[in-house]
């Protein structure tokens, strides 16, 4: 495909395109322009007013304009009259450096000036539920284990598999489609890629999902932990790192432990060494901490983790290498934005091969039965405030994605956190009332 985004309308009966952006909150904010338009848009880009979005931003501020990137372009297979394209935030002619895609541009960039390019493949967990919230979709949906129930997932296929023919139809290279282990999850995977198209993808992936839930009558939800007792929705992501062919992986090595090279297991030491940092990027919300430091569910397992721990293949740690080549970071949720989690992966990573992290002892045991036995792995922060001072607190991370961002990001987080800390709850009159 070319990049003049008018030829694209015209060839392929596009009446509108969707420019958007996704903020520091992970909101999805779009302007719908017409294509006759869409020729001036891509020169200037579409005019935003950035405070009323989740930047950090004043009324005052100038015309914030988000220029479409026509290589991110994506038909809507379900509306095909509307074309949705990634943008690019830009203010008084210069990026805006606290806006997510430019974070993540900046850091592709700095990764490949290094001879490295990320890819990355994610696992974005959701719920179908009532479109009030209040519970899963499907009544019938009880088990006490039903995670990969063909009954279950069946009765969502009219869901599910719309979903995975329009990814299908899209070239992503969807290969399955599951009922994960609460009841109304569900997992669809597609094939991994480098960096910023898998984070336009995981933008849209949300985007559509959420859309054809609603033109079924139901609501699709991402959130981490939306039900009590039942098992959270994560968004784990497994990560390698090629060569400027694309086409030799320098994390594998098979003469190295679990087939990882020692750049490999360098940026995994990065990870490690960030963990309890990257934890606000990877899991951004209240929500969030009641995933990955959750009582044991109904199944039996939350299949979170709640230490900085990695093994090989055993799901129960915060890091797994399944294979020679590659490893899973389970940490983040299913609120991470896209943007970010892929951005804070890359400078966690390229921090760890630049000063030739350790990524630590190597644990092969159940962490949810003997987790206890370990005393020398940090606990990942219990809370969204602890996350922050810890983000705070880790200066080469912050560097890293750039002062302005992370600035940005801590002052609204704050604003978020002081909000919850303020918020009157049912909780307290329960536990206080007689006191």
């Amino acid at each position: 495909m070319g990049n003049d985004l008018a030829a694209f309308a015209k060839e392929n009966g596009v009446k509108y395109f969707m420019i958007s952006y996704t903020d520091l909150f992970s909101g999805q904010r779009a302007k719908l322009v017409p294509a006759q338009a869409i020729s001036d848009m891509q020169k200037d880009g579409a005019g935003f007013a950035g405070f009323a979005t989740w930047l950090d931003l004043t009324p005052a501020h100038p015309d914030m304009l988000a220029v479409p990137d026509p290589t991110s372009v994506i038909q809507l297979p379900w509306k095909p009259e509307v074309a949705w394209v990634a943008a690019n935030c830009i203010m008084d002619d210069k990026e805006v450096g606290q806006a997510p895609r430019n974070t993540l541009k900046r850091l592709i960039a700095e990764a490949a000036a290094d001879g490295m390019h990320v890819k990355t493949g994610v696992e974005a967990e959701f719920f179908l539920i009532s479109p009030d919230g209040k519970a899963i979709s499907d009544e019938y949906d009880t088990a006490s284990k039903p995670c990969y129930d063909q009954q279950a997932v069946m009765r969502r296929y009219d869901v599910i598999a719309e979903i995975c023919d329009h990814m299908l139809a899209l070239g992503w290279g969807a290969y399955q489609n599951d009922h994960e282990d609460a009841n109304g999850q569900f997992e669809m995977n597609w094939a991994f890629d480098h960096a910023l198209p898998t984070a336009d993808k995981h933008s849209f992936f949300k985007f559509m999902v959420k859309s054809i839930a609603e033109k079924h009558g139901l609501r699709a939800t991402f959130m981490p932990k939306p039900f009590q007792g039942l098992t959270g929705n994560g968004c784990h992501a497994h990560i390698s790192v090629w060569d400027e062919t694309g086409k030799t992986n320098v994390f594998a090595d098979n003469s190295m432990e679990l087939g990882l090279s020692a750049k490999g297991k360098n940026f995994l030491g990065g990870i490690m060494k960030h963990a309890s940092a990257l934890a606000a990027i990877t899991n951004p919300t209240v929500n969030s901490y009641k995933r990955i430091n959750a009582p044991r569910t109904i199944s039996g397992a939350t299949w979170a983790p709640n230490t900085v721990t990695w093994t090989g293949n055993n799901r129960t740690h915060m890091v797994r290498v399944p294979g020679p080549g590659r490893f899973e970071l389970r940490l983040p949720d299913g609120a991470a934005n896209p943007y970010l989690l892929q951005a804070v992966i890359i400078a966690a990573g390229l921090d760890g091969i630049r000063s030739k992290a350790d990524p630590g002892k190597r644990y092969d045991i159940d962490m949810y039965q003997l987790g206890h036995t370990v005393t020398d792995a940090p606990k990942l922060p219990l809370n969204l405030l602890d996350a922050l001072r810890e983000f705070d607190h880790d200066k080469s991370l912050k560097a890293a994605l750039g002062e302005e961002f992370s600035s940005a990001y801590l002052k609204l987080k704050q604003q978020e956190w002081n909000s919850y800390a303020s918020h009157f709850t049912q909780w307290e009159r329960d536990h206080t009332l007689d006191i």
